[in-house]
Order: structure tokens, then C-alpha cells, then sequence
């Protein structure tokens, strides 16, 4: 939904706090990530830590992972240089040689910058089969318009091709044309003015062409309006048809097509549920999917995983935390519920 004035954006803040037993705390949060700027940040005894916990006897697990899920990303960036400038080592590529598996990955994406990370995340989805639909309209769909315009740039620069050419070598037909029109990055920002007349405009084009010939309506609407208008677009097509947006979209399109749209509608409605939807989902696999869990939990410790332990804990009856406990094994475990943070009562 939106949020118009500094009032409200409290309001919501201080409601999603409360839910989470955080209400008293929103001064010293202030945000709705986990992971914030720590206040007592020493770059030199963080280097230091680091250096002691990789050269003496036995690699210091504890030690690399308290560091870097308690730094903001900034904070991390400053380290890894200074680490360079002090040793004449490269962070990355020491943790690298003294860690293995999952671990290793984590301290990977935590040490990267969040664009190179994004980039590395994009690329892996669009040449393996079958997982465009997932992870490249995740990060298309849900970066904020300043860092999808950074990823796309670094992936041109590490690649060394544009990601519009990635997308049309590797997805074809309605899902292609979705994921372009995401890359291009042209979404509308909201204004704070209601347009009832688009509105109108829109829920008619999407009842007109709700076939699977005429599917250009659905991928501009998508792809271009701002959340704020789609959510009254959504709630005006149900009253003027009698079923939810979704419906429509289960009985009109197929396969590939199906899946974006419905992430889409997911993302547009409520960002914070349609995470915490993949986290259960990641969860729930034979083996757990550690990229899925990795790649969500620290892509948004900084902005909104509050939000999505909220949304977990309300949908499906456990803590986020709880079911990253019961669930995750392994040397990782420790760094993802440091990411997660804490237990929702």
C-alpha cells in the first residue's frame, strides 16, 4: 500500500514493530532490516579479528561470522579495503581459501557489492534452465529502480554483454517480454495523486484481453504502473468480474507465463509476504535450498526482513528463526540465523 506522508510511513513502521514485539525500539532501529550500521564500528579491530581468525590454529568460524552480519554493507566494504591496505591480502579470496560449502558462499555475497551480487544472482538464472521465471523476476521485480539501474551496469561490465541479450538467448515468448520490460527499468513512481480514470483504464484492457493471443495489456500494466495504483487496479477488477486478478491469470495463461505474472501480482500486493512465501518454500524442499535463503536473507537484512519475519509468522504459525533452527544444518546455520536475527514470540 502506499505511503504518502512521514506519519504514515511511522505508522506502518510502528505497526509491523509491535507485531514483532519491537514497538518500544523503533527509535534505535529505525529501520525495517535486521541488520543496521554498528555504532561502535572499529575498521582496525575488525581487520584484526578477521586476520586472527583465519592465521591462527583452526579457522575461527564464530568469529568471521560475528564480523560480518553485525556491518552494514558499507561497513563491510570498509573492512575488505582496509583489510587490503593493512596485509596486502584480499579479504575475499583469504576467507575464500580458509572456508568451504555453504559458509564460504555466504561470506561470498556478504563481502560482495549488493549490484555485483544482483549481477552474479541474474546471470546464474538466466543461463540455467528452467529458473529465469524464479530468480530473474525476483531481482528485476523487487530492487529498488537506483540499484536494478547499478546491477544491470555491472552485469555489461562483468559479462560483457547488455542482459535485454542474456534474456532473449535464454526465455522466449510472454516470459522474455516481461523480464525486458523489468530490465528496462521504467516502472512509474508514485506520486501521491489517485488516477480513478486509469485505473478504470487499466481494468478494462486487462478484462479485454485476457486471452492468451492479446497479452501486451497485462505485460505493460505490470511492468510500468506503480504498486500503489496496481493494488487499486487489482481490487476494481475483482469487484467489476467477480474474481481476483490471480484467477484470471490461472485460467488465461500457462506454464512460464503463468509463473511471472502470479510472482508479479505476489510482488505488487505484498513484497514482504511473497518473500516470506519463498523462504517457506526453500524450507520445505528435500534439502533445503541454501541459495534461496542466502540470497533473500542478506538482499534484504537492510530494508525489510522485519517485514517478512512478520508475514512468515502470521502466515504459517512459526518464526522465521525457529524454522531456520529446525531446519539448517551445516557451518552456515550460524550466519543465517545471525542474518535473521532473532525469534518472533
Amino acid at each position: 500500500m502506499s505511503v504518502s506522508s512521514d506519519s504514515m510511513g511511522q505508522s506502518v513502521t510502528r505497526e509491523i514493530l509491535s507485531y514483532l514485539g519491537l514497538a518500544s525500539k523503533t527509535a534505535a532501529w529505525g529501520t525495517l532490516g535486521t541488520l543496521r550500521t554498528f555504532l561502535s564500528f572499529s575498521v582496525d579491530k575488525d581487520v584484526q579479528r578477521l586476520l586472527k581468525a583465519i592465521t591462527g590454529q583452526g579457522v575461527d568460524h564464530g568469529a568471521i561470522v560475528d564480523v560480518l552480519t553485525n556491518r552494514s554493507r558499507e561497513q563491510r566494504q570498509l573492512i575488505s579495503r582496509a583489510f587490503q591496505e593493512r596485509t596486502q591480502q584480499d579479504l575475499l579470496k583469504s576467507l575464500q581459501a580458509a572456508l568451504s560449502g555453504n559458509l564460504e558462499r555466504i561470506v561470498v555475497a556478504l563481502l560482495q557489492p549488493p549490484a555485483q551480487f544482483d549481477a552474479q544472482e541474474l546471470r546464474t538464472a538466466l543461463k540455467a534452465s528452467g529458473s529465469a521465471e524464479d530468480v530473474a523476476m525476483e531481482i528485476l521485480a523487487t530492487r529498488a529502480p537506483a540499484r536494478l539501474q547499478e546491477c544491470l551496469a555491472v552485469y555489461k561490465h562483468n559479462f560483457q554483454v547488455e542482459v535485454e541479450a542474456d534474456i532473449k538467448c535464454n526465455t522466449c515468448g510472454m516470459l522474455r517480454d516481461l523480464l525486458l520490460a523489468l530490465a528496462k527499468g521504467s516502472r512509474e513512481s508514485y506520486s501521491g495523486i489517485i488516477d480513478y480514470n486509469l485505473a478504470e483504464q487499466d481494468v478494462q484492457a486487462l478484462q479485454q484481453s485476457a486471452k492468451p493471443s492479446t497479452e501486451d495489456p497485462w505485460i505493460l500494466i505490470f511492468t510500468q504502473r506503480n504498486p500503489e495504483h496496481l493494488v487499486r487496479v487489482f481490487d476494481q477488477y475483482q469487484r467489476c468480474t467477480g474474481q481476483e486478478v490471480e484467477e484470471a491469470i490461472r485460467k488465461h495463461f500457462h506454464e512460464d507465463a503463468q509463473a511471472a505474472l502470479l510472482s508479479l501480482a505476489s510482488v505488487i500486493r505484498n513484497t514482504p509476504l511473497y518473500f516470506a512465501d519463498k523462504l517457506q518454500l526453500a524450507l520445505q524442499e528435500t534439502e533445503p535450498n541454501y541459495q534461496v535463503l542466502m540470497r533473500i536473507l542478506i538482499s534484504r537484512s537492510e530494508t525489510d526482513l522485519l517485514s517478512i519475519r512478520a508475514e512468515f509468522k502470521k502466515k504459517f504459525g512459526k518464526s522465521l528463526y525457529s524454522s531456520l533452527q529446525d531446519t539448517v544444518k551445516g557451518d552456515c546455520r550460524s550466519a543465517l540465523l545471525a542474518l535473521c536475527r532473532a525469534e518472533d514470540i
